[in-house]
């Protein structure tokens, strides 16, 4: 069935307007007609079953009708990932939320070769991909900010999983398997990878917990989905 990632809030006998790019899909791609179903969810009420309830020249209504399941979120896992091209960055967000990240925080690091990034389209992206995979939220994706910064306000209470291509680094499985769980985030460098300074101060801090990949140098993109399946296989909802 299909589903819609909506930002109003959802009780039953609720109208509900989609955006003029969702109303061309539901009723210009998927044909719906006047009483069609489909799902919506909204981050925080979890997800609904609605119907068509009108379709004309400039649109169409929905009308909400009853919860179908209740709110869950899945664990806290962020994303750091710094800025590359951006066909391979849409890929890292789209695959970040179907993999469960709550949240993708962009960073600007020293080799970083760009210091942008279109976040409104990112976000839909990571919308579209939690439709996609019947999650009831929508990793929130945070507009760039230089990684030492992100680094000086750091909340300790979080881990950090740095992939390290330094060699020197414990297989990523065998550093999880002894860490403890709770808030973590995995970070994936630039194209060119990291500074030795930015290495040497990520080897330094007390919460980051260093790891390396496997012996073959990874693409940004490879290398988020790569962490976030061994931290998911390791400490997240996969072992549920």
């Amino acid at each position: 069935m299909i589903r819609l990632f909506v930002p109003d809030a959802l009780v039953a006998g609720a109208p509900v307007i989609p955006t003029p790019d969702q109303a061309r899909y539901l009723t210009g791609v998927m044909r719906l007609q006047t009483g069609a179903a489909l799902l919506l969810f909204n981050g925080r009420d979890g997800e609904w079953r609605a119907t068509v309830a009108e379709v004309g020249k400039r649109g169409c209504a929905l009308r909400v009708e009853d919860q179908v399941r209740p709110q869950t979120t899945g664990p806290d896992l962020d994303l750091v990932v710094a800025l590359v091209k951006r066909a391979r960055l849409e890929t890292i967000i789209e695959k970040a939320a179907e993999l469960g990240a709550r949240r993708v925080r962009l960073a600007i690091t020293r080799r970083t070769n760009a210091d942008h990034a279109k976040v409104t389209r990112l976000q839909a992206i990571a919308a579209e991909a939690a439709e996609q995979t019947g999650r009831l939220d929508v990793p929130e994706v945070v507009e760039p900010e230089k990684l030492d910064r992100m680094l000086d306000g750091w909340d300790p209470g979080r881990r950090l999983m740095f992939c390290d291509e330094g060699g020197d680094a414990a297989p990523a499985l065998d550093a999880l398997r002894e860490a403890p769980a709770g808030p973590w985030a995995v970070l994936i460098g630039p194209e060119g990878g990291f500074d030795p300074a930015e290495r040497a101060r990520l080897r330094e801090e007390p919460f980051v917990t260093p790891v390396t990949l496997g012996p073959r140098i990874l693409r940004a993109d490879t290398a988020a989905i790569s962490a976030l399946t061994l931290w998911q296989a390791a400490l997240g909802d996969w072992r549920a």
